[in-house]
């Protein structure tokens, strides 16, 4: 009797069973939903659907002027002032912009860089009309001077490279060049000075093991793929916003042409993301760029995308370093990797990088750019538990990760000479009142840009800022040419990056400063902030409508 009332009710035991399970993976998946940044940032493929639907369209001469609807006289100035700004760029950057022209064609790099200075509508008609070219010839101090002799300081910092200085590097890499000369390029085996650089890595590091890659990117590579290795789990953690190189999947939105389906890009800073690494078992590594402080699940700022004046950033260190520490309990907690990627901040924070100046111990730190001396090079440190490529007991169960450039002697060479005098007493006082010293310089120069009413600011983390605008406009991007016209050198990325070198004096800076206020004034005068008062959505909103009406009609001439 039991037996058989037991037999009639197992299908609804069964059916309730499987209706709890249903429950615990919904209440999951909802927990990591919501653990995501509520932008596109932190959703990769809704990111890439969004890239698709966008229509390609240029303004015209007209447009290009009146796309905020100015006032004919303010259209009138801005044309007066670009096509004087103009005039100025042919006759002062006639050969660096020549050969720049003549290169484009076959250099792939040049022409992605060329198009994505600003927003796609104005790109075509600027280039026709503005191009300072991409060539130098030379660099010393804190100065670049291009083909046509013009002395700019150099705000551009080589992508992150630059931090002693580029005097600093050329004496790294004559004397790194002179000590390997005598075994030259022979890969494989190595020089003895790896041995040095392996011990000073490991010091400055506080890990055990080093390996040696190409770049950047191969020393994130390696990192995520011994932490999967040795965790046996599938899935990383990056947060919304930032960067880790350019391959899959730590680059799963736009950018990336294949879905990056083992990678969670979930919100930074936020406790919710501490829930789902806290309750998944999946998560083999998060991956950290101590950059991402000074703007959070924001990506990079680039002119490109300067549509209004929404851009944001600000440097709270201690509700940072508050969350590296949660981030890093929760970790050890559950045997998840910890990788700090300071492959673009490198030694720029402290002598001992982001682990000493935050207080923080990773389980992988990956280096690249300055830690090269110069020269091309990726460096990953762990624990001797992580970095291991191979297990004693299954002798065939390898992790393998090889380069034929991993510990190219002239690269190792000017290793050597970068990391000894990292220790030096001169460099060392270089980090003496580092962040004070730095967070004055951009508070002075906020107090005179504020003094002459201009609706541009200064943020920074230490020696990487970024320009912020008060004043809602459709043309910030424009500053990047006043400021190159006032003799200031930035990167293609425009005003969302300042890099300053550690060896900028204040003579030099006030020098930076006097530029950046002149080029602030003169776009001023030209009418670019002048447009008719408006704010921020209202902005986006009426590039949205712009964008509906071209993909409607290209859908329109499509079915024609």
């Amino acid at each position: 009797m039991l037996s058989t009332q037991i037999g009639a009710l197992a299908p609804y035991a069964a059916g309730a069973g499987a209706l709890a399970a249903l429950f615990v993976k919904g209440r999951a998946r909802l927990a990591l939903s919501r653990a995501k940044h509520r932008s596109l940032t932190g959703h990769a493929r809704m990111a890439r659907r969004v890239a698709s639907l966008i229509p390609y369209y240029e303004y015209g001469e007209e447009r290009f002027f009146s796309s905020d609807g100015a006032s004919k006289d303010v259209v009138a100035r801005r044309r007066e002032g670009f096509h004087r700004l103009a005039a100025l760029y042919r006759a002062r950057f006639p050969l660096s912009a020549a050969i720049t022209e003549e290169v484009k064609e076959g250099l792939s790099d040049l022409q992605f860089t060329a198009a994505y200075r600003v927003p796609f509508q104005y790109s075509r008609y600027l280039r026709e009309h503005l191009s300072g070219g991409s060539f130098l010839a030379s660099s010393a101090g804190v100065t670049v001077t291009d083909l046509d002799g013009n002395a700019l300081y150099d705000l551009t910092g080589s992508y992150g490279v630059n931090l002693m200085g580029y005097d600093f590097y050329k004496d790294c890499i004559e004397e790194g060049a002179a000590r390997v000369r005598d075994l030259g390029p022979v890969l494989g085996a190595y020089h003895p000075v790896v041995a040095e650089n392996v011990a000073r890595l490991r010091a400055l590091s506080g890990l055990e093991e080093v390996s040696f890659h190409m770049s950047g990117t191969e020393a994130v590579m390696q990192a995520v793929r011994l932490a999967r290795y040795h965790t046996g789990r599938s899935h990383l953690v990056r947060f919304s916003g930032a960067y880790h190189g350019w391959w899959g999947d730590v680059q799963p939105g736009i950018g990336n042409p294949v879905p990056a389906d083992r990678t969670y890009t979930l919100a930074e800073m936020s406790e919710r993301t501490l829930h789902v690494l806290r309750t998944r078992g999946n998560i083999a590594c998060v991956l950290v760029n101590p950059l991402q402080a000074l703007h959070p699940n924001a990506g990079a700022p680039a002119d490109s995308s300067l549509a209004d004046s929404g851009r944001r950033a600000g440097y709270d260190r201690a509700a940072y370093t508050a969350w590296l520490h949660q981030l890093r309990q929760v970790c050890t907690e559950r045997g998840i990797a910890l990788i700090v990627d300071e492959v673009f901040m490198g030694f720029r924070l402290a002598p001992g990088g982001a682990q000493e100046y935050f207080g923080v111990r990773a389980d992988l730190v990956t280096y690249g750019k300055t830690l090269g001396g110069g020269l091309p090079i990726g460096a990953l440190c762990g624990t001797r538990a992580l970095m291991r490529r191979y297990r004693d007991s299954n002798p065939v169960d390898v992790c393998f990760a090889r380069g034929t450039f991993n510990s190219h002697p002239y690269v190792m060479g000017t290793m050597d000479a970068f990391l000894r005098r990292l220790g030096t007493p001169e460099v060392l006082a270089l980090y003496d009142g580092l962040e004070e010293r730095w967070a004055g310089r951009a508070d002075a120069l906020n107090a005179r840009l504020a003094a002459a009413g201009l609706p541009v600011s200064v943020a920074g983390m230490s020696t990487v800022w970024t320009v912020l605008y008060a004043r809602p406009s459709r043309y910030n991007w424009m500053l990047q040419y006043y400021l190159r016209a006032e003799g200031l050198a930035l990167s293609w990325v425009g005003t969302g990056r300042l890099i300053f070198s550690l060896n900028y004096g204040d003579a030099e800076f006030a020098a930076v400063a006097d530029r950046f206020v002149a080029a602030a004034r003169a776009m001023e005068r030209d009418g670019w902030w002048a447009g008719p008062e408006t704010t921020n959505k209202a902005i986006r909103r009426g590039i949205l409508r712009e964008m509906l009406r071209h993909r409607g009609g290209r859908r329109a001439a499509e079915a024609a």
